[in-house]
């Protein structure tokens, strides 16, 4: 889930762990992947978001762990689904997914309290070629972000290397929401701006724990918010896209926590 940047759930310390805590955060990222690759056979035509949800809830309760957007902040789901123009924080509900949607699936999970937090794209039968190509520049942008993360680079090294390239593809990065450090906390210090200039921002150390969650609009970057208070969209109704990984900066790179053991973070979208 992306951090608003309210500092409600923040203690204001960028914190570092050891051993322990990587160890932690390897089974919460595992599972999270899990979950989405058990969604994937049902993300088809007609079926509703409300059902997704239920399935993430019913895979993580059964796996002994809690899914950490139930209850937060009000929020009644276990996962965000959000399709189309919404651009992060679509509520399930009764919405069903139609031919030709793309839909982003956002899950955090708890594991003996560390937080496993990704999301990935997914297409609904056959898509049409712009909005599969804005998905796969959006993972590309991720792929990018998680090439500049090492020790001694700083946050602004990763927003500057996936803005430069989404904007090179003539899309536009979403300025409103941004990753967020976690842990034992769900949305902790540093921000992790998915735009910016190299050489800027906090230093990167071993044992920071981040997510890395581009936005990407086929349009213009400006969101509103609805009146729901969670749903986010384009101000120009254009396709957003999104993916996301937990990751940890160890001493010569990233570890990524959120890999799918079978290899699905990026499900196959078929073009129309």
């Amino acid at each position: 889930m992306t951090d608003t940047l309210d500092a409600e759930y923040r203690t204001g310390q960028i914190k570092l762990h050891g051993p322990e805590g990587f160890e932690g955060m390897r089974k919460a990222g595992r599972l999270a992947a899990e979950c989405l690759d058990m969604l994937t056979p049902y993300v088809v035509p007609g079926v509703s978001t409300g059902r997704l949800d239920d399935l993430a809830r019913e895979f993580i309760l059964d796996h002994g762990a809690l899914p950490a957007c139930l209850g937060y902040r009000g929020y009644t789901k276990t996962v965000c689904i959000s399709p189309n123009h919404v651009v992060c924080h679509g509520i399930p509900g009764d919405r069903a997914l139609r031919e030709g949607d793309i839909a982003n699936i956002d899950v955090t999970v708890i594991v003996d309290g560390w937080h496993g937090d990704t999301s990935r794209m997914y297409g609904v039968g056959a898509v049409a070629p712009r909005a599969k190509r804005l998905v796969d520049v959006t993972y590309e942008a991720l792929e990018r972000g998680l090439a500049a993360v090492k020790p001694g680079a700083r946050t602004g090294d990763i927003g500057a290397a996936i803005q430069s390239y989404v904007e090179s593809m003539r899309c536009s990065v979403v300025r409103d929401f941004c990753g967020h450090g976690l842990g034992r906390v769900f949305h902790d210090a540093p921000n992790i701006l998915h735009f910016g200039h190299k050489g800027t921002g906090e230093l990167l150390r071993p044992g920071m724990f981040f997510t890395i969650e581009p936005m990407v609009n086929l349009g213009k970057h400006p969101v509103k918010l609805l009146s729901d208070g969670w749903t986010a969209v384009t101000r120009d109704k254009s396709l957003s896209a999104q993916c996301e990984h937990s990751v940890g900066v160890t001493e010569d790179g990233v570890e990524v926590f959120t890999a799918s053991p079978t290899g699905q973070f990026r499900p196959p979208i078929q073009s129309a």
